[in-house]
């Protein structure tokens, strides 16, 4: 009786250590983010590169430039934002682009971290850019097959209106 347990039991384990090396091996249960302080390097070469001026850091790892500040007031994150908007990689590929800010409407809560740290720095009729650590935008899932995971992320956004 006691072989049959020892078998048992020792099966068990192998068969626990296969699926969890399989498990890993693949990557498909392990996702892990990357720190906005890892990609700080990146960001600024990329800024360099692109000869960006007034570029501004925020704590949270986002960084933005204000081309104009807008007037009036900003959306907090419960706001329905209406934008412009084109969303492309650090290599220039454009994933995204909405130039009707019609079809937008959506609440300023509901979005990537990076746009609601960002946009609520703006004033209507603002524009910015906004670069964003993946840590703050898609993370290590990405987002369809276009952004791929933790892919930095670049904005030019206007806020047309807010309500």
């Amino acid at each position: 009786m006691q072989k049959k347990v020892l078998f048992v039991l020792t099966l068990a384990i192998g068969i626990a250590f296969v699926w969890s090396c399989s498990k890993s091996s693949t990557g498909s249960s392990t996702c892990e983010v990357v720190p906005p302080a890892n990609e700080k390097a990146a960001i600024q070469a990329y800024i360099a590169e692109k000869d960006l001026e007034g570029v501004q850091f925020d704590e949270s790892g986002l960084f933005y430039q204000i081309s104009d500040p807008g007037i009036g007031g900003s959306p907090n994150l419960s706001s329905k934002i209406y934008i412009k908007y084109k969303g492309y990689l650090t290599d220039g590929t454009v994933f995204d682009e909405q130039t009707d800010p019609s079809q937008t409407g959506w609440v300023l809560g509901t979005l990537i971290n990076g746009w609601k740290i960002g946009l609520p720095k703006l004033k209507k009729g603002g524009k910015m850019k906004l670069i964003v650590p993946s840590a703050l935008g898609y993370g290590c899932r990405g987002s369809g097959a276009t952004i791929p995971p933790n892919s930095v992320l670049v904005f030019d956004v206007e806020l047309s209106d807010y309500e």
